[in-house]
């Protein structure tokens, strides 16, 4: 009887700690850091879907680069951070977030001169925004291999903030 209740109380103690074993399974990061990894993805998906517009209804040569340049640049970052997130048990969506939708369907009804002031506005005001989160993330992640994860894309977003701000400065001019 003793082997029973002893049997049984560790059943119990099992079934009662399973839910917390899983819940640690479910994700190795802090909840700022898996915010930081789900919102990296959408905006790089983002980046890549933007990118591609650009190349087909850009009228300047430079704002058709800068979007090849999205295309390739966010959609290497993107397999990667989709290899990372795995390994921590993080599940990102394939759905691009609402905010993505709404500015490719607001981009999507442009062309020419009026789509390359509007994609250029966008990009330099979400590069800004990603160079400081990734600029943050590189320093606070709690999770190491993120950290440097982000440590390793910060220099290439410093870069396409640099581009665009040139491309930026060429629009003007015309």
């Amino acid at each position: 009887m003793i082997i029973k209740s002893v049997t049984a109380g560790l059943i119990a103690l099992a079934l009662v700690s399973a839910p917390a074993f899983a819940q640690q399974a479910k994700s190795s990061l802090t909840s700022s850091d898996k915010k930081f990894v789900t919102e990296a993805a959408e905006g790089g998906q983002m980046e890549v879907d933007l990118g591609g517009l650009a190349q087909q209804k850009a009228a300047c040569d430079a704002v058709r680069e800068f979007g090849r340049r999205m295309a390739d640049d966010h959609g290497q970052a993107n397999r990667e951070l989709a290899q990372l997130a795995a390994s921590k048990q993080v599940q990102l969506s394939d759905k691009p977030s609402r905010k993505a939708q709404r500015e490719k369907d607001r981009l999507a009804k442009l062309s020419g001169a009026a789509f390359d002031r509007e994609y250029v506005k966008l990009m330099v005001s979400d590069h800004e925004k990603d160079v400081a989160a990734f600029r943050r993330e590189s320093q606070a992640a709690k999770d190491p291999e993120l950290k440097a994860w982000a440590g390793k894309t910060l220099p290439t977003l410093e870069d396409h903030l640099r581009m665009i701000r040139q491309v930026q400065g060429q629009l003007a001019k015309k």
